[in-house]
């Protein structure tokens, strides 16, 4: 899926850049982008790369997650195709063959996410509330709190809210479910020991 399917993610970018009251060219030296660029993302003339998103994101004290899940206006039923829109995901090396698509559009609590490809195993997450991660095709290598699980297809594993964990998958054309209720996610770029 091309970068012009991507979910239009400009309006929510300009709205907590507003609300918290930064200017263009602030958020553009945090996130290591140029101002032109920002404003191409913020009028829907441009779409970001995942990690282009996260710097955003980062730089205006989010996450990519919440910036995708406040592209779209809530739904009280929503279908979301398999189709539907997916974000190139970038890791520490850059540009990867991963996707990541969110699940449930609109929503700022409920975080469904599809990532189907590699995964950036370097960057650790955090989240505040409980997650969980499923594997519904191939299998993933997952640390969380000091511990690896190998998860297969079908497998389910729980993340209290609060540890530190990663995971990457560990077979091709692996896809991996990530389904959250949380209010804030905070994401580290830590590297891996």
């Amino acid at each position: 899926m091309s970068e012009a399917d991507t979910p239009l993610v400009g309006p929510g970018i300009r709205r907590r850049r507003r609300a918290l009251e930064m200017t263009l060219a602030e958020v553009a030296g945090r996130a290591g982008l140029s101002v032109p660029f920002l404003s191409q993302i913020e009028n829907g003339r441009s779409r970001p790369s995942m990690g282009s998103l996260q710097r955003i994101a980062d730089a205006l004290g989010t996450s990519a997650v919440q910036l995708l899940s406040t592209a779209e206006a809530p739904r009280p039923v929503d279908v979301v195709r398999h189709s539907s829109a997916a974000v190139r995901e970038t890791g520490a090396q850059g540009e990867s063959d991963g996707r990541m698509r969110p699940l449930v559009r609109g929503h700022q609590r409920l975080h469904a996410l599809e990532f189907t490809g590699a995964h950036d195993w370097g960057r650790e997450f955090r989240h505040r509330n409980d997650e969980i991660l499923y594997v519904a095709d191939g299998s993933a290598e997952v640390e969380a709190d000091g511990n690896f699980y190998r998860l297969e297809q079908g497998d389910t594993l729980y993340c209290a809210g609060g540890l530190v964990h990663r995971w990457r998958p560990i077979a091709p054309n692996t896809r991996v479910l990530v389904v959250g209720i949380a209010d804030h996610v905070q994401a580290t770029d830590e590297q891996a020991g």
